[in-house]
């Protein structure tokens, strides 16, 4: 028999049931775009008014808040990473009508999410949200709920605003109002995908990079838009994508089903068949069991302090810093040895003069660096881009991907009130962070023979001047391939410890610096360090599409030449 539209004193008499503490001040009716009226629809849709927060200056970081939070009760955590358009606002709502223990025959269906125009409002859509609710331990699970959306953008037009996810995560973790435990990690896949997309490949990778090897077991599959079948196709995807994640006893990743159609209002005209009441109530009990045993799963499952997250976050971006710093003192340590190169071949040709100790001039390529401006991409300078550069050094300590902060000790590249870059590791107040960063450019400038005596402390008439001046070059030339072997080793050891702290062996971002490493570190001769690096390329570009690699790749060398 057809379910009845419940009256107006009913829904209320519902709603007093669930919103404890009272309505309507923490529900609003959300008008249904049907033709028919609102009365028509035997479920009504309720925004629910919660306490917002912004816990950044941008915006970029919310918490929404709805009910009060007991201290004395326990409190689970879910952090939703998944490509826009695959239902993760659907599902987020679904767990919360879960928890707070709507059934069908309420006929109310809540939305924390919020929606403008149809549309999630830009705050949603462009930031990392923070939703708590609490006031329903108890009544389907035991503990309070923590749901962590995060942005679903990876369009690979827009790798500057994906890289903003990690960023906003890494402030969540480490700030004293943010979230300091972790017990899962649901990536939200539709039944249908039979291989991940670039994008969701990309969001994937950006935000699993983050964290620490521990993760592993609390990573889940949530596979929307379900019929109930087996998803192999989904399945396969993860599984092919090499994507890191619980397995179950067959080793396939756990997963867990959805069908996001339990917020279908099931217009009131359908309700007089038969037919259609039995497929509300099929498609309802389907999500009902879908819910309890992802429920289930989080109870059991061993909380995750973001400890060791922060850490990695926080390692991760200053091991990043400190290889494209290095990459650029090598780069300067090449043009200090062409430069030399060329003064012996200079002084090769004039050896006669040398000889009577005659004045003579001669033209090199000499390295020197300069200020250019970054390019701040329009609005999102706070966000992203800009660089943070040490005075003292007059190196560039955190750049690309530097994004803002008011005070320099709190620069992810920073620690102990200590840059983790630059060469003398300077104090935070001796660098400055704005729209500009050094480069390495080259000029010919012409130098006299009377000048690189002087230079290297030579008197006019020295006996063996000749043969010093030559040996001292060449001493500068062997001490300048020391120090670059040094620093190509540094950089080999940072890539090496991201590899062994990170869950994904080698994120896309760090995947950039290996051929540059592999070409200096065959210059050294050590092989089995190039076939370790070789052996790092060749696994990111057998987790990555070749397609996307190469869209990623101009969109480096975009960076690279800014």
């Amino acid at each position: 028999m057809a379910s009845k539209v419940p009256s107006s004193e009913m829904k209320g008499t519902i709603l007093s049931e669930l919103l404890p503490e009272g309505h309507p001040a923490r529900c609003q009716l959300i008008p249904e775009k049907e033709s028919v009226g609102q009365e028509d629809h035997p479920r009504a849709r309720y925004q629910l008014i919660t306490k917002k927060e912004s816990l950044d200056q941008e915006d970029k970081l919310r918490r929404c808040t709805f009910g009060k939070r007991d201290n004395m009760k326990v409190n689970k955590t879910i952090l939703i990473v998944g490509e826009t358009g695959t239902g993760k606002s659907t599902l987020i709502n679904a767990m919360v009508n879960y928890v707070m223990g709507v059934e069908l025959k309420d006929k109310v269906w809540f939305e924390i999410v919020e929606q403008e125009n149809g549309k999630q409002s830009e705050s949603q859509t462009t930031g990392v949200t923070v939703y708590e609710v609490f006031g329903y331990e108890g009544r389907r699970v035991p503990y309070s709920l923590t749901i962590i959306d995060t942005p679903g953008f990876g369009d690979t037009r827009e790798i500057e605003k994906d890289n903003m996810i990690a960023e906003k995560l890494f402030q969540l973790f480490r700030s004293d109002k943010g979230i300091h435990q972790i017990d899962a990690v649901g990536l939200v896949i539709k039944a249908a995908m039979n291989r991940l997309s670039d994008r969701q490949q990309y969001i994937f990778d950006a935000v699993l990079s983050l964290f620490g090897k521990d993760m592993e077991k609390n990573i889940v599959a949530f596979i929307t838009h379900s019929d109930g079948m087996a998803p192999k196709n989904a399945l396969e995807a993860i599984t092919t994508a090499k994507v890191p994640c619980a397995k179950n006893e067959k080793n396939h990743p756990v997963h867990f089903m959805f069908n996001n159609r339990q917020c279908e209002p099931f217009n009131a005209v359908y309700q007089t068949r038969p037919a259609y009441h039995h497929l509300q109530e099929q498609v309802w009990n389907q999500g009902l069991k879908s819910m309890e045993k992802f429920f289930t799963f989080l109870n059991n499952i061993e909380t995750k302090s973001v400890k060791m997250t922060e850490g990695v976050l926080r390692e991760r971006k200053q091991l990043e810093a400190v290889v494209v710093n290095l990459q650029e003192r090598v780069k300067e340590i090449e043009g200090k040895q062409k430069e030399i190169k060329d003064t012996q071949n200079a002084l090769e040709k004039h050896k006669n003069e040398m000889e009577e100790n005659k004045n003579f001039s001669y033209e090199v390529e000499e390295m020197y660096k300069d200020k250019i401006s970054v390019d701040t991409l329009g609005n999102w300078l706070i966000f992203n881009d800009g660089a943070t550069i040490c005075t003292v050094c007059e190196e560039n300590c955190h750049y690309p991907d530097c994004w803002w902060v008011s005070d320099l000790s709190l620069c992810s590249v920073m620690k102990n009130n200590h840059c983790t870059v630059c060469t003398n590791k300077c104090h935070f107040t001796k660098h400055v962070k704005g729209n500009e960063k050094y480069v390495l450019k080259t000029r010919m400038v012409t130098r006299t023979y009377e000048e690189l005596k002087r230079k290297y402390d030579l008197g006019e008439k020295g006996v063996g001047e000749k043969e010093n001046l030559l040996i001292r070059l060449q001493k500068e030339l062997v001490e300048l391939t020391h120090k670059k072997t040094s620093l190509v080793e540094e950089s080999y050891q940072c890539l090496i410890i991201l590899e062994e702290i990170a869950l994904k062996t080698v994120s896309l971002s760090t995947a950039k610096h290996l051929d540059f490493l592999i070409v200096r570190m065959k210059e050294t001769g050590d092989v089995e360090k190039v076939k370790k690096l070789e052996e790092m390329k060749k696994m990111v570009e057998e987790e990555h599409q070749e397609g996307y690699l190469r869209r990623f790749g101009n969109y480096i060398m975009r960076k690279v030449k800014r």
